[in-house]
């Protein structure tokens, strides 16, 4: 980067959106990736958050790790944050431009190792029209992606004469903690309010359920929890 400081203090972000690839190679090359930019450009990574299995559809603030990444920023005073790629931001054009104009407000930049410019130049339209495009497309290849997995599941469907579906949901798999997630998130019969998802991840963890790597839940997936029928 042009105006960069050397030693100038970063913080390092990763995602990964399925929790297939928790445990897989996908962190490590987002660190790989993120190191050898920083070296390059004389900034010196000082911290490192990680959002597991959290979808890039989810706004910024309800992402564990992105929330505690955030707070440790201002608690430092430190004013950039490194991802691998944009994608690892958000893979949706709404939650892109919200977060980045959350991170604005803050004081905070956002540089994507692959292409620097991407979230830097705010006045310059051809950038910011680039930029869109490329959420919209990074939107268009996850609808795509999910479009081509139920494609496959009807043809193998077809052929062995009976529905074959992908990963069982925790509606077969684990209904105690679906039936504790749909009673965390029922409304208090005294107050009448009721929990945030990400509240109700805490409560879930405290009570011992965790995901496959032992971490909280994200907000999507508690926001799935409680939508399934499991009478």
């Amino acid at each position: 980067m042009e105006n960069a400081i050397m030693n100038t203090p970063i913080i390092a972000y990763f995602r990964t959106s399925s929790a297939a690839n928790v445990g897989g190679d996908s962190d490590q090359r987002q660190r790989d990736a993120v190191q050898r930019y920083a070296a390059a450009a004389g900034l010196d990574v000082v911290a490192e958050f990680y959002d597991a299995a959290v979808s890039g559809a989810d706004p910024i603030d309800e992402r564990p790790g992105f929330s505690d990444l955030l707070a440790h920023a201002k608690e430092h005073g430190i004013g950039m944050i490194l991802v691998e790629t944009a994608n690892r931001f958000a893979r949706s054009l709404m939650v892109q431009e919200l977060g980045l104009q959350v991170l604005k407000r803050e004081g905070i930049q956002l540089v994507a190792a692959d292409s620097p410019t991407t979230f830097t130049a705010e006045d310059d339209p051809m950038v910011v029209a680039i930029r869109q495009m490329l959420g919209v497309m990074a939107q268009l290849e996850k609808a795509m992606t999910v479009a081509k997995l139920k494609g496959a599941r009807d043809r193998a469907s077809e052929k062995a004469g009976k529905r074959v579906e992908g990963r069982r949901g925790y509606d077969e798999t684990n209904r105690a903690l679906v039936q504790e997630a749909k009673r965390l998130a029922r409304k208090s019969p005294k107050t009448g309010k009721a929990r945030s998802l990400r509240e109700i991840a805490v409560a879930l963890k405290e009570l011992g359920f965790t995901t496959g790597a032992g971490n909280p839940f994200s907000a999507s997936q508690v926001q799935r929890l409680i939508s399934y029928d499991i009478r």
